[in-house]
């Protein structure tokens, strides 16, 4: 069985790493990445940098994102600006990508991987919790592709890789809110896809699993017998990790998909397949809430 890529579990660039790529593979490209200041979108911005790309990495903590753009290009030897964003505020969005296009000139790349989520059963979940969720994975991710296609995609061409899950897919308990916000992206992607692929805009999804290292891994993975139990039932043994996702959007990002588009590309070792939905949690959590 093929060994995982090595990754490691805080928001820290690789010790080292081995180009599977060609190294020059983005070279002179510009992403921006939302949600880039840590997690899965900070080592997507990584392995991009990794592979000859300028970064933009943006989210609502600007002393985040400007921590880890140090990282990024100490390790890498390439540019990597830090911006402050909230995707729910499009004048914030405009700012932003103006800032972006006045430093590096061009957007080759749009990765939208800000996200929120929790875990909580439908019949507690607030009326304000759900829509929170809506607002930022699914209005965020048109938002910032709609600010990129009238900035510079329209004119230019461009690649969008929209960061989403299997939620929707398997109907998750305890996650009608961001299955629902995710699924919803999937349909934005083929929507956007069909429309905006005469102006050579390639539109992708990207669907991870369950990921180590990651703040939604500790979150919403359970107890460790619980993920223990849950690897077991994934066809390829193993929890998928950050490098995984991130070798993923590199593979979208670039000229190696040319010809793909309108497609979801789940990055989750077959876990929608076989792993069971955990009735029982629902159960505690409802048992919880009773409680309050």
């Amino acid at each position: 069985m093929a060994q995982p890529p090595p990754d490691v579990s805080e928001d820290e660039c690789l010790p080292e790493y081995r180009h599977l790529f060609c190294p020059d593979l983005l070279r002179d490209k510009v992403a921006f990445i939302t949600g880039g200041g840590s997690g899965i979108g900070f080592r997507i911005a990584e392995i991009f940098m990794r592979h000859g790309c300028h970064t933009v990495i943006a989210s609502r903590s600007l002393p985040r994102v400007s921590t880890a753009a140090r990282k990024l290009a100490a390790a890498t030897g390439q540019r990597c600006l830090p911006l402050s964003l909230d995707v729910r505020a499009p004048p914030a969005i405009t700012a932003a990508v103006d800032q972006a296009l006045k430093e590096f000139g061009k957007i080759d790349i749009l990765v939208n991987c800000a996200a929120g989520n929790f875990l909580c059963p439908a019949s507690t979940l607030s009326f304000n919790a759900f829509k929170t969720v809506m607002d930022i994975d699914t209005l965020g991710t048109f938002n910032t592709s709609r600010v990129l296609y009238e900035k510079f995609f329209r004119d230019h061409g461009g690649v969008i890789v929209n960061i989403t899950a299997t939620l929707g897919s398997r109907g998750q308990v305890l996650q009608v809110h961001a299955g629902s916000a995710k699924a919803a992206v999937d349909a934005m992607t083929r929507h956007l896809a069909v429309e905006w692929g005469p102006q050579n805009i390639r539109v992708n999804s990207l669907a991870p699993g369950l990921i180590s290292g990651t703040e939604g891994f500790w979150r919403l993975g359970g107890p460790q017998a619980s993920v223990s139990t849950k690897v077991l039932a994934i066809p390829l043994q193993r929890l998928g990790n950050k490098t995984d996702v991130a070798h993923s959007a590199l593979f979208l990002a670039s000229p190696l998909a040319s010809h793909v588009t309108g497609a979801v590309l789940v990055v989750d070792g077959g876990a929608w397949l076989t792993l069971p939905n955990d009735l029982k949690s629902l159960a505690d959590f409802e048992s919880f809430s009773a409680k309050l």
